[in-house]
């Protein structure tokens, strides 16, 4: 899989949580231990200069995998290989966290918060550079240098996730993985920040993990699209060929809530019931139980990864069928 093209490699990515009660509890209660495969066998590349879009519903993986790619969490098993930087180094990764009001210290002016990364990491040689670089990063995401002398909360919610934007920045990463980076947003300012996103990438060479559950949003910004349902990837392919051949039943669930201005009241056949609890999945294809094309086979086996005609991947027994 290793290849100069890719900035990142996942390999058979497992993260599994123990989500048992305390001691006290199971020995009273003689319950046994409780794990939590919440990211299982995930297995991805993305380009230099690209951006590949993890797309699927609350409960996923999707932020997990995040974590994982960050350091944030440690990998249960397999692997996650960052390119060499500029420098010869493995490439930084910063993120972007979905909720800018949580993630940023309300107690700290907005200089401080975008510095820290700087000061931490030793970048600048002085205080004034330190302050230079912040000024610039601050204009460069569409604010002024006056405003890093205020605080989080003087800003609007599509503010301070500009402010997030330049804090992932102040280091000059090559990477960057965007956590829903719109999602708490209004409509209107979704579409800047995107539009930001956008910009920064072609102008400063940055690669992104974008992670979502919006498909609509995720296409004017991903050049690959991986789809994730209950803790594994089952499709990949490049976005328009996801857009206009989507091969697996849960891709096409999730093409099909997309809002169509041109057609508001078309038919769509409804889909019924629940994502499984992770902490007790179904057996084979983990989709099955929601799945209109299931069969006994699905319930027994779970699909192995095939490749799309495309050049992308896909999960299901069932790849040439329609619902």
């Amino acid at each position: 899989m290793r290849s100069p093209d890719n900035a990142l490699e996942v390999d058979q990515l497992t993260r599994i949580f123990d989500v048992s009660s305390p001691w006290l509890n199971r020995v009273l209660e003689r319950k046994p231990k409780r794990y939590l495969r919440a990211v299982q066998d995930v297995t991805f590349t993305v380009g230099k200069g690209k951006c590949l879009a993890l797309v699927g519903e609350s409960g996923c993986g999707k932020s997990t995998v995040a974590r994982l790619v960050t350091g944030l969490y440690a990998p249960t098993e397999g692997a996650v290989v960052f390119a060499p930087d500029r420098n010869g180094r493995p490439m930084e990764a910063q993120m972007i966290f979905q909720d800018p009001h949580a993630s940023l210290n309300p107690r700290w002016r907005v200089g401080d918060i975008v510095a820290e990364p700087i000061r931490e990491f030793k970048l600048r040689a002085s205080e004034e550079e330190t302050a230079e670089r912040v000024a610039e990063v601050l204009q460069i995401v569409g604010l002024s240098a006056d405003d890093a002398r205020r605080y989080p909360h003087e800003f609007s919610g599509g503010q301070r996730q500009r402010i997030s934007i330049a804090r992932a920045l102040a280091s000059e990463p090559e990477f960057l993985v965007c956590d829903e980076p719109t999602s708490a947003l209004d409509v209107s300012v979704q579409a800047q920040i995107l539009n930001l996103m956008r910009r920064l990438q072609d102008e400063l060479g940055l690669t992104y993990l974008f992670i979502s559950h919006n498909l609509a949003v995720v296409r004017h910004m991903a050049d690959r699209i991986a789809v994730m349902y209950l803790g594994r990837i089952v499709e990949e392919a490049d976005t328009e060929s996801l857009f206009s051949n989507p091969e697996h039943p849960y891709t096409r669930l999730l093409l099909a809530t997309i809002p169509d201005v041109r057609a508001p009241n078309r038919d769509r056949a409804l889909m019924g019931g629940e994502p499984p609890s992770p902490l007790d999945p179904p057996g084979g294809c983990a989709f099955h139980p929601r799945c209109p094309l299931a069969s006994e086979l699905c319930s027994r086996e779970a699909p192995a990864m095939r490749m799309r005609a495309d050049g992308g991947r896909v999960a299901c027994h069932f790849t040439d069928q329609k619902a």
